[in-house]
């Protein structure tokens, strides 16, 4: 049996395993002044971006209305107008800076439907490529990213700073 080393997985696993967490990672991260820290690439008025700290691809970021709130009827339009707009930012930026083959943007609102931030609202964006769903991940469960997140802070945050 073959080993692959995935140290990040690491701390993921055990903030996991403590029960030590906020009681909500994007209020908590939104609530701090260390965006490079906290991974949040881009402040807006209603609205902010922060990379996915365990991405499924390089680039993965999530589009978090400041407000705490579970469902969409409960976020205002304003926040929803804006994730909407940030949305094709991000769009415009992935095509510049990753040139991929496809993009996803989505939402899971609830346990049932695969979220795992219960409780805020927010819209995943990621860059896809042709072959990104390897064996690695059908078999071992197990992703490649090529990029560091420092790296991938670094690129969008720059990106979205020129726009």
């Amino acid at each position: 049996m073959e080993h692959l080393s995935t140290p990040w997985r690491y701390q993921y696993m055990k903030e996991a395993a403590s029960g030590v967490q906020p009681d909500c990672i994007f209020c908590d991260a939104a609530s701090r002044k260390d965006d490079a820290e906290t991974l949040i690439i881009y402040r807006g008025a209603k609205t902010f971006i922060i990379l996915n700290r365990y991405p499924y691809t390089s680039g993965h970021v999530m589009i978090v209305p400041y407000a705490h709130a579970a469902e969409l009827s409960a976020c205002g339009a304003e926040a929803l107008s804006e994730m909407m707009l940030l949305a094709q930012r991000v769009e415009a930026i992935f095509r510049e800076v990753y040139n991929p083959d496809g993009m996803n943007l989505g939402m899971n609102l609830g346990r049932a439907a695969g979220a795992g931030v219960i409780g805020h609202v927010h819209l995943h964006a990621l860059p896809r490529w042709f072959g990104d769903a390897n064996f690695m991940s059908v078999a071992g469960e197990t992703r490649v990213h090529p990029e560091q997140l420092r790296t991938t802070y670094e690129r969008l945050r720059a990106a979205l700073g020129s726009r």
